[in-house]
C-alpha cells in the first residue's frame, strides 16, 4: 500500500535543484513523519545517497521505486546491486525499466526484464514495471504478465506525452488499471507550468480511477505541506498559500554550451533544438523541466532553475 503522495525525488537531485545530502534528508524525512511512505527515484538522478540519509532508521516503513536504462542482463545486474549498495537496503520495492516507449521497446529491454524477474525470485526486488512519456508504452505494459507496476506521465493538459493527448493516456490508465497493473503517475504539474493553478491540476490526476500514486517533485517542507493539503483536499492556509508561490521554474542554459549536442539527442520532449551557431537552445512552452539533459552534458551547462 503507498501513500496518494509520491516523494518525486528527481527536484532535490544534482539534476534541478542539487541540495546537500543533509538538507535533501530532511525533507525528504518530513515527508516520511506526515504519512508519505513512497519515493521514487532512478540511478540516473544520483542521489541514491540523499535517499539513504532519510531512510535510516525507518526500515521498511517506506516503499522505494528506483529505474534505469540497462537493456542488457550485466547492465541490469550492475543497476540492481549498485542501488542496493547505495541505499542500504537488502531489496528494492519497485524496479523500473526507464521510458519505455512501445511494445518494440519492451522486446529490446526483454533480456534487462527477465534478469529482474529472477531478481525477484529470490527476494532482491518485489515489484517490477516500467515508466513511460507514451501512451503506447502503457498499452504494451498493460498486456504484459510479467510487467507489474506502470509510471506514465499524465497531466490535464498532456504536456509531455509523446504519442497522444490526456484522454488516450487516461484510457491507456485504465486498460492497465483493469489488467490488474499498479499505476502511479508523474509531471501531474506538467514539469511547473501548470502551478498557476495546482489544485486543479492535482484534482484531474487524483480523479483516474485505479490510479494508485502520484510522484510530486519537492525540495522544501513548505512544499510538502503544501502538497499534502491539496492531495488530501484540505484547504491551503493563507500563509502557506503566500509563501509558496515562486516564479514558475525553466531550464537554463549557460553561456559555455560546446554545442556538442548531447542533451538534444537526450531530449524525450522534443523541447532542445541547435540553433545555426550549433548551441543548443530550448523552447520553454514545450519543455517538461525533467533535467534529464543536464545528466549528459559533459560541460554542465544546463540546470533546471
Amino acid at each position: 500500500m503507498v501513500s496518494r503522495l509520491c516523494f518525486g525525488s528527481l527536484t532535490i537531485s544534482p539534476l534541478q535543484a542539487d541540495l546537500p545530502v543533509r538538507d535533501a534528508a530532511r525533507v525528504m524525512r518530513y515527508a516520511f513523519e506526515a504519512g508519505v511512505n513512497f519515493v521514487d527515484t532512478a540511478e540516473l538522478y544520483q542521489n541514491y545517497e540523499h535517499i539513504r540519509a532519510a531512510l535510516r532508521g525507518l526500515g521498511d516503513r517506506v516503499l522505494v521505486a528506483t529505474k534505469c536504462y540497462a537493456y542488457r542482463r550485466e547492465q541490469m545486474e550492475k543497476s540492481l546491486h549498485y542501488a542496493l549498495r547505495a541505499l542500504g537496503r537488502d531489496h528494492i520495492d519497485i524496479f523500473l525499466l526507464h521510458e519505455q516507449e512501445s511494445a518494440l521497446t519492451l522486446r529490446g529491454h526483454r533480456e534487462a526484464l527477465e534478469y529482474l524477474l529472477a531478481a525477484k525470485e529470490k527476494g532482491l526486488v518485489r515489484a517490477v514495471g516500467i515508466s513511460t512519456h507514451f501512451v503506447a508504452g502503457v498499452e504494451a505494459a498493460a498486456s504484459d504478465p510479467a510487467i507489474e507496476v506502470i509510471h506514465p506521465i499524465i497531466n490535464r493538459y498532456g504536456l509531455g506525452i509523446r504519442d497522444g493527448n490526456a484522454a488516450a493516456m487516461v484510457a491507456a490508465i485504465q486498460l492497465a488499471v483493469e489488467n490488474g497493473k499498479g499505476v502511479y503517475g508523474m509531471k501531474a504539474l506538467g514539469g511547473g507550468h501548470l502551478l498557476d493553478d495546482p489544485a486543479t491540476a492535482l484534482r484531474f490526476v487524483l480523479s483516474i480511477p485505479g490510479l494508485a500514486s502520484v510522484a510530486v517533485g519537492m525540495q522544501s517542507t513548505l512544499e510538502v505541506d503544501y502538497n499534502l493539503c491539496l492531495i488530501s483536499g484540505r484547504p491551503v492556509p493563507e500563509e502557506l498559500e503566500r509563501r509558496i508561490r515562486r516564479r514558475p521554474r525553466r531550464l537554463l542554459i549557460q553561456d559555455w554550451c560546446q554545442a556538442c549536442g548531447a542533451c538534444v539527442k537526450s531530449c524525450s520532449a522534443g523541447a532542445l533544438y541547435k540553433r545555426e551557431d550549433g548551441r543548443a537552445a530550448v523552447r520553454q512552452e514545450v519543455c517538461t523541466l525533467c533535467g534529464y539533459c543536464a545528466a549528459v552534458c559533459p560541460e554542465f551547462a544546463i540546470k533546471v532553475i
